[in-house]
Order: structure tokens, then sequence, then C-alpha cells
């Protein structure tokens, strides 16, 4: 299965919504690049399967990305793979690709037997200077670095550097030699869908809780995160991606298989227009007319798509820069909007199961992560129960 893949079914497994390089809020080495090293990225599917194949961006890439080699692995530990499922991947039968700027390249099929909840190791080397790097900034799961080619390296120590980002690589797609399927769930928003405050490679994102819930119920399907920290329903930001409503027909309808998609967004154009921070322009003061206009952008794209849509209300904020009055008043009527217009398939009220029953303005403070804005890991598993498996 190590050739032509066109042949095969294909569903999703993983994804990262791609952003342009920036700074980010945390150490990452997307404005330097690499050159002559090698990065190590773990990554943990929803899906099985008995072959897997990637998908690697270039899309904001200024110059053609050259990768000289990559592998796929069943994960160990940390930067540790288990040496018997190292497979050397290709491109067209090739073990280098060159991806045009702007654009991306798909793997062939690579036979390694891989199950729900599992996770994969994929390894990149770039041999000449790549300049800045598209990438994902907050993977909250930790990506490794070596100098030189380490394709292949058995010794984790190698990997003397690290970061919290994934590089290049945008997805991740399993075969089982079934048939096709179109169940995927793909949850979509802001840093609370990115897992802002998660434990690192701990997969304690809500879009974790929500696949494992499914598998509990045994309807396992496949959940894909394509959450970008930061991002706004209404705005472009040089740090935290595309606007939602731009953004939505690549990273939501046109992943593999999608049937349903939960959309949380909005707090970011709520709250940047009460900071006066560079990273949080533009903070153009919207009002909750356009926030709703905007709502009715995405409703409308995947209703067209045949796609079910769910929306999820604006989580409490009291406590953090964000809060204001006037910031308030916005999410209370932004929230009721959500619940009652019935503009959406369904709702999933985050906000009433976060917040702090004796102060709904605030999250408990149970499930508060300390910046009172972003849950911790147990708020996120409430947040996966607030969704309406029935409505996916």
């Amino acid at each position: 299965m190590t050739g032509n893949s066109n042949s095969v079914v294909w569903q999703a497994g993983w994804t990262a919504a791609v952003q342009r390089p920036s700074e980010g809020f945390h150490k990452n080495w997307a404005l330097e690049g690499f050159a002559d090293r090698t990065v190590r990225q773990v990554v943990r599917v929803t899906g099985a399967g008995t072959a897997a194949r990637i998908t690697l961006s270039n899309r904001y890439g200024t110059a053609p990305l050259e990768v000289a080699g990559a592998t796929l692995a069943v994960t160990d530990r940390g930067a540790a793979v288990r040496e018997s499922t190292v497979r050397r991947l290709t491109f067209g039968g090739a073990g280098a690709v060159r991806i045009p700027a702007g654009g991306e390249v798909r793997s062939d099929a690579a036979e390694v037997r891989v199950a729900p909840f599992e996770s994969l190791t994929v390894t990149l080397y770039f041999a000449r200077p790549t300049g800045p790097a598209t990438f994902h900034a907050q993977a909250y799961a930790t990506a490794y670095r070596a100098e030189g080619d380490r394709l292949t390296a058995a010794d984790p120590a190698v990997f003397d550097e690290t970061s919290v980002s994934w590089y290049y690589l945008s997805a991740v797609e399993l075969a089982d030699g079934g048939p096709a399927r179109g169940d995927t769930v793909v949850v979509f928003g802001d840093s609370l869908t990115d897992g802002f405050a998660s434990t690192v490679d701990g997969n304690h994102r809500y879009s974790d809780a929500l696949a494992e819930r499914l598998a509990e119920r045994g309807t396992g399907r496949p959940v894909l995160n394509q959450g970008i920290g930061g991002n706004l329903l209404l705005s472009d930001s040089a740090w935290f991606g595309e606007r939602a409503g731009a953004r939505f027909r690549r990273d939501v309808l046109e992943q593999p298989g999608v049937r349903s998609v939960i959309v949380l967004v909005g707090l970011n154009d709520i709250g940047f227009s009460e900071v006066d921070l560079p990273t949080y322009r533009p903070n153009p003061d919207r009002s909750v007319a356009e926030l709703v206009a905007g709502y009715q952008e995405v409703i409308a794209a995947a209703r067209g798509a045949g796609v079910r849509i769910t929306g999820g209300t604006i989580t409490p904020f009291k406590g953090s820069e964000y809060h204001t009055p006037a910031a308030e008043a916005k999410r209370r009527a932004v929230n009721a909007w959500v619940r009652t217009a019935g503009a959406f398939d369904a709702v999933a009220d985050f906000a009433a199961v976060l917040a702090d029953p004796d102060d709904p303005e605030a999250l408990a403070p149970g499930y508060d992560s300390g910046d009172h804005k972003h849950p911790n890991d147990e708020g996120y598993r409430v947040m996966a129960g607030a969704v309406d498996l029935a409505a996916l």
C-alpha cells in the first residue's frame, strides 16, 4: 500500500488549522524556520486504520518548501517511537518533496496499524533553509528538534530542543479497507476549542473529551479540532489566523466525511476591543448585530454544504482583562440570540455549564485555569458533556 493511494478510502484522523508564522505566546520556531534540522511531532488520532498518510502545508510560505525526508511511526513515549513501526514516507514515489509557496502535499499511503486514540509520530527533515514556517501555534503537545538528519533516530535524547507548536503538518488520514464514512465531527473556533491552558501532552482539550464520550457510547467518530487560539469571528489577525468566516470552508467543509460542526467563537471579538495590546489588534468595537451577521455567514455556509451546525454560547470571563460592563452586556446578548433564535441546528450551552452558580459572569472556580477566561482540564471535560450527541 506504499505506492498509489488513490484507490484507498481515506477517513479523517487528525487535523490542525494552519497559521502564518508569528512569535506567539509560547517559544516556537516558526519565524526562524529550519535548516539541517529534524522536527519530530506527535499527534493523537481519533480513528483507526491499517494505513496512514499525512498532509504538509506551505500555505503561508513565500518560497517553495523542500522536505528532504519524512517518516511515520507509532509513538512510544515523548520523542521515542516503536522502532518496528517506523515507515519512510514517500510523495509520488519519491522520498523528498518540494511544496510550492501557498501549496500543500499529501504523502503516499504507508502501511501502519493504528488503534483509536493512539498517537502517531511524524518526523520531518529539512536539509536546506525553509524560511518562516507555516504552523499551528498553540498545539499543547510537544514538538522535538534535533540537528542533522534524525529521521529514524531511536534515541529520543538526540531531540534536545522542544516547543509546543506544530510545523507544516496539517492532517493525518487513515484507511482500514472499509467503505467511506460520512460522520466526521469538526470543532471550530478560538482558544477554548484549541485547548488553551490544558495539560501539555495530556490530550485534555474538549475535542478529545468529546471523541472519548462518543466512543464510550459506542458511536466512535472522527473528531477534528480546527480551533486557533485568539481567532476572531470577524477580523483577520497576523497572530491568530484568518477570520472564522474566511477559513470556515477550508478548515471545516473540506474535511473528509464532515457531517457536523460545533462553532464556538466571538469571545475575542468582544474582548480584544477592551484591551490595547499589539497582539490584540485589530480590535474594533464590534456590535452584537455584527457578531450575529458573522454567525449567520457560517451557518449559511454549513447549510449549503449539508453539514449540521451546533452553536456554542460564549463562556464567562469576569476577572479577566476582557471583562467590562460593555463586554458583559455583549456576551449576554449574543448568548441570548444563540439560545433562542433557532438559527443553529442545536445549541451547546458551554456558558451555563461552566458558570459559577453564585456569579454567572465568572467561571466556576473548579473549572478556571487561573486566567478567569479559559477552562482547566476538568472544565474542558464538562464542555464536552454539554454537547448533545444526538444533534451531531
